[in-house]
């Protein structure tokens, strides 16, 4: 069984400022979201939010099944923290962040830019397990901050890191990757978002992906350029 880089076991939080155990305080950027979050839902009024609203929203249908995929995101956000905590310093730090950024920049939109979506069927068309499922989540989330979306943002911030793991395997690099596809899309499907705020997810990633990884592809930019280069004395 792989052995953690880290030793958890010993950890106190009296040891949190630990060289060992200080990549844990990212992990405030949890509660701190959460305030936020319950602050804009209760303090921004519903009629002082803009209807997000694009054509590809009356071509996609409801389906419930995407509310599989919705809800893995939760589960996945959790394995890939802990995988990296574990085995990875380095890309706890950067998942983490990564998280962190986009955030605090879809906060700050939501605040200056209130937004909401007038998308949810008045009565879902079937009645099954899945169909419940969605309105559990339609009781317990609210149609106002959606754009950019979160779970779209997080979702491509999960797949980025996964995908420059060297230790990960290239089956389950293809299954987060399959997964985030269908998150993504599931937040459409299932009428929690407009696909404007799916779409606005993808600059406030850019950022996130260019803050932490600029300097990687810089590298491997300059790295495959070099082996076909040639100078003047050898020509």
């Amino acid at each position: 069984m792989r052995k953690p880089v880290v030793d958890y076991s010993t950890f106190r939080l009296s040891k949190i400022n630990d060289p060992r155990f200080s990549h844990l305080k990212l992990l405030l950027g949890w509660p701190v979201y959460f305030l936020l979050y319950f602050l804009t839902e209760n303090l921004i009024p519903v009629e002082k939010c803009y209807s997000v609203h694009c054509w590809l929203d009356d071509v996609i249908p409801f389906c419930e099944v995407f509310v599989i995929p919705y809800v893995f995101w939760y589960v996945l956000i959790v394995i890939s923290l802990l995988y990296f905590m574990l085995y990875n310093v380095d890309g706890f730090k950067k998942l983490q962040t990564y998280i962190i950024i986009t955030q605090v920049v879809a906060m700050v939109i939501y605040i200056l830019l209130p937004s909401r979506q007038d998308l949810r069927p008045d009565t879902l068309p079937r009645d099954n397990i899945l169909a419940q499922l969605v309105g559990l989540l339609y009781t317990a989330d609210t149609n106002t901050g959606v754009c950019p979306s979160l779970h779209v943002a997080y979702s491509i911030g999960i797949a980025s890191v996964w995908l420059k793991e060297k230790t990960a395997s290239r089956g389950w690099k293809a299954f987060v990757v399959v997964s985030v596809i269908l998150i993504c899309l599931s937040t459409m499907f299932i009428k929690q978002h407009s696909a404007v705020d799916a779409f606005a997810a993808l600059p406030v990633c850019l950022l996130a992906e260019i803050l932490l990884y600029g300097n990687y592809y810089q590298n491997r930019l300059f790295s495959s350029r070099r082996p076909g280069q040639t100078t003047k004395a050898g020509q």
